[in-house]
């Protein structure tokens, strides 16, 4: 197993994201938040954004997980979707990017393939230009596939993906429809996949990523419970106002 990867094994990502005009936005905000959920004991972050990922980076010394949410009028794919956008977090300093591996058409008619290929084909251009005497081990960071079904996941893992992670089940329109964390795909996939499975999406109790562990996940991401205190504050409030 690759040496990051068993460094996560077991471990809490915490997912520090804010966007425009929340009070919490900008990467000196979601550098702190990094530092604060390394203190709690986050073995690594998910960041969005070069920006974000490169002060993280510097800021926590974690590992980062690197996306770039965009959206598109042609496509729901919005997680890193382009070959271009991992290049620019890989040169940010993540150490795995993750994008959308979901069966989703994709922006501008492309494919996942393509944006493999393409990536691929930097790393060789990389390892040309830089360092044509003495080759890094790892010319690129660990690629993760965000998925939402078990079939996806399978096929990631056909298309070379480093690890998977159940992000966007609940967030695509075939897939399961839960309020709560999806524990089953979770033990679906360790057990049908060779990869390593991290369980995301709505991980709101430290039992339910515990329950994570237990149904075979790698590691568990956990986000709006932990660095998003504007939509908790809301939770209290209107339990409150309902009296």
């Amino acid at each position: 197993m690759h040496e990051l990867l068993a460094k996560l094994r077991g471990g809490l990502i915490v997912s520090c994201q804010a966007y425009p005009g929340e009070a919490m936005y900008g990467s000196h905000h979601m550098a702190a938040m990094a530092r604060a959920a390394r203190d709690g004991g986050a073995v690594a972050i998910r960041a969005n954004s070069p920006q974000d990922t490169a002060a993280i980076r510097e800021q926590s010394g974690l590992p980062v997980i690197g996306i770039w949410k965009k959206t598109f009028p042609d496509s729901e794919v919005y997680i890193t979707p382009s070959a271009e956008d991992v290049m620019a977090l890989f040169a940010a300093g993540a150490d795995i990017v993750a994008l959308d591996a979901t069966s989703r058409p994709r922006p501008n008619g492309g494919t996942l393939k393509s944006l493999l290929e393409k990536v691929r084909a930097f790393s060789g251009e990389i390892r040309r230009a830089e360092f044509m005497n003495d080759p890094p081990q790892a010319a690129l960071p660990l690629l993760m596939a965000d998925i939402s079904t078990l079939e996806e996941g399978i096929a990631a893992e056909a298309l070379g993906f480093d690890l998977l992670s159940t992000t966007l089940s609940g967030y695509t329109s075939y897939s399961r429809q839960e309020s709560g964390p999806d524990l089953e795909l979770v033990a679906k996939l360790s057990e049908r996949c060779r990869l390593p499975v991290i369980a995301e999406g709505r991980y709101d109790t430290p039992e339910l990523a515990s329950e994570a562990l237990s149904a075979g996940a790698h590691a568990v991401v956990v986000g709006t419970a932990i660095t998003r205190p504007h939509t908790l504050t809301r939770i209290f409030a209107q339990k409150l106002s309902e009296r």
